[in-house]
């Protein structure tokens, strides 16, 4: 598209963080240590996961780049970077995890497909509007609520579908991938989530107060709150409203649920729905797998996180396999008490946790949270 491009190589991606977990070099994937999520509330840029699966694209001219609306709409539109920023801007703190987030403790019981990550694949971050493999981050994300974008084309809020029939909303990238045998990466939610304007999905061109950096999506990104990270499209091209769910790799064909008897030999993809809110979940991250401490007292700590804006209303650590809990303690924000589900707390978000427990010799120690 005029202004941004996507590279047939690999030569010009930008440079990362030597602390970085890399899971695939071309494309590039990877992941900070597990530690490094519980130093932050909000985790630093430099040491959000990165997940691609292409070259990073390129802005050469950021003038002339614009995002097409189009589909099921009376009033199709392009719609410049100016435009999108006329638009009033909010501040959201979100957790962003890729669906692949732990695939590689699942591996342990059943080999699965896909890159192999551990627990970090997963971030928390702040969105600005006007125990294994993780790869889940939270961060301060910026722009503007695609329910105020959509009211521009004439899509009024809380509305689930267009007079044309449009029921979903549509986000394709500029990235291509192999998966899409070279077309663009593509996915969908539906149009009823995009127009509520408390369900804080953003067209966001910041990240923890500064502009997005290549990697994150420059210039501008989708931010789907509470959803798997497949679903908050990176380097927005176009925005098609449809009549359906979007019928693209990861949408179809990745990223459902299915039974242990379900194998790669009987697979009927068409049976399961694409999975969109993550579910609740807690890893522990002030340990290692495998870990050598003296007996007695140890901090366990490490983060909890539901989908769908679900707080966490408590958290339990293990020191017998879990035979026997304790309750940890919970936070978002140092010295502000953690109550789920208040006004005061970030919905979108994780929840960080501490517990100090007493550690025999030769044990389990195990963590469980609670939405």
């Amino acid at each position: 598209m005029p202004g941004l491009t996507a590279p047939s190589d690999y030569s010009q991606d930008p440079p990362r963080h030597p602390c970085l977990r890399i899971n695939s070099k071309q494309p590039f994937n990877a992941e900070p240590p597990r530690s490094a999520l519980i130093n932050s509330y909000v985790t630093p840029v430099d040491l959000f996961y990165k997940r691609n699966h292409g070259p990073i694209p390129i802005v050469d001219d950021i003038e002339r780049y614009s995002v097409t609306i189009s589909g099921l709409v009376e009033d199709p539109r392009k719609l410049s970077m100016k435009d999108i920023r006329m638009l009033p801007k909010y501040d959201v703190t979100a957790t962003l995890q890729c669906a692949g987030n732990r695939r590689t403790a699942m591996s342990k019981t059943r080999k699965v497909k896909g890159v192999g990550w551990d627990v970090s694949a997963i971030g928390n971050g702040y969105m600005k509007l006007r125990k294994e493999g993780m790869e889940s981050c939270t961060a301060v994300w910026g722009g503007a609520k695609l329910a105020d974008v959509l009211a521009l084309i004439g899509i009024p809020k809380l509305a689930s579908s267009t007079k044309t029939g449009g029921r979903h909303v549509e986000f394709v990238s500029v990235d291509k991938c192999k998966e899409e045998n070279g077309g663009p990466y593509k996915a969908s939610i539906p149009l009823i989530q995009a127009t509520n304007p408390e369900a804080d999905v953003l067209l966001a061109y910041e990240m923890n107060g500064e502009t997005l950096n290549r990697d994150h999506g420059y210039p501008l990104r989708v931010v789907v709150p509470g959803v798997i990270g497949a679903r908050s499209v990176k380097w927005l091209d176009s925005i098609n409203i449809i009549a359906d769910e979007c019928q693209g790799f990861f949408m179809q064909k990745d990223y459902k649920m299915f039974p242990p008897s379900v194998d790669w030999d009987n697979i009927n993809w068409s049976t399961r729905r694409p999975q969109m809110d993550f579910p609740v979940q807690s890893a522990i991250c002030s340990l290692e797998d495998v870990n050598v401490v003296r007996p007695g007292k140890v901090p366990v700590r490490g983060y909890a996180v539901s989908g769908g804006g679900r707080g966490i209303e408590r958290v339990d650590v293990s020191v017998d396999g879990g035979k026997t809990w304790v309750e940890a303690t919970r936070y978002q924000k140092i010295g502000t008490p953690y109550i789920s589900d208040d006004a005061s707390s970030d919905k979108w978000a994780w929840v960080l946790f501490e517990a100090t427990v007493d550690v025999p010799n030769n044990t389990e120690i195990v963590a469980k949270a609670v939405c």
